[in-house]
């Protein structure tokens, strides 16, 4: 993901000043937009639709987001900050690691998907379905709110000496996350990645035998601790 850049960020994704008696309206709009993108695709989202199914004018949704992209970038944001942080996975799971903590969020991905179809629709749709301009605005926001928390995850991995020390942290930080969405985009859509599931056989048992490759992978790559 690299350093924040200094572009200023074009006018279309900046929020403008908004009056407290409009946040009621903004959120409105982008609630009803989460479903009508999750629904439709970024590409067939209409802004006509969403004011249609809250009786308003489209000219307000432009005016309070600018344009397409701006509302779609809102609606990205409330979808991941939505998301459980690495962290928050039970005692006894953090107890066992840092490597065991990724095997348990990984290990539940697609339960958290029919659990919230709508946000990790989203996201989805943020992270392959958006073009350059809007997806490095995402990648802004990624980097400096860290709605995952990427950042104390890899602390808590260091703490404990389950991570190498040779590399720098925020080389570790990318790699976990570069990582972790690509492998959690495959588990959901197997187009993503065919090759993760090409050979016939029991779907459960080989994507549990994937999470165990993958870690594995991961373990040799930041880990300290290296399997024979």
């Amino acid at each position: 993901m690299g350093g924040i850049s200094s572009i200023v960020s074009p006018p279309r994704y900046r929020r403008m000043p908004q009056r407290p008696r409009s946040e009621g309206k903004r959120a409105k709009i982008v609630d009803a937009a989460m479903r009508h993108f999750a629904e439709q695709g970024y590409q067939a989202a209409r802004m006509g639709d969403i004011a249609s199914a809250l009786g308003i004018a489209k000219g307000s949704i432009f005016q309070h987001f600018g344009s397409k992209d701006g509302l779609f970038f809102e609606v990205y944001k409330k979808a991941v900050r939505s998301f459980p942080r690495y962290l928050d996975a039970p005692a006894e799971v953090r107890e066992g690691g840092f490597f065991e903590v990724l095997r348990y969020w990984l290990a539940r991905t697609e339960h958290l998907l029919h659990e919230d179809w709508i946000p990790y629709r989203v996201s989805l749709l943020g992270n392959y379905g958006t073009d350059l301009s809007l997806k490095r605005e995402i990648n802004r926001f990624l980097l400096a709110e860290d709605p995952y928390g990427t950042v104390p995850f890899v602390r808590f991995g260091l703490e404990r000496a389950e991570l190498r020390r040779d590399l720098d942290q925020e080389m570790i930080v990318s790699i976990l996350d570069w990582t972790m969405e690509r492998f959690q985009d495959a588990l959901l859509t197997e187009e993503l990645d065919p090759g993760l599931f090409r050979r016939q056989g029991n779907v459960m048992e080989k994507k549990e035998a994937r999470i165990t490759q993958f870690l594995d992978v991961l373990r040799r790559a930041i880990g300290t601790e290296q399997r024979g």
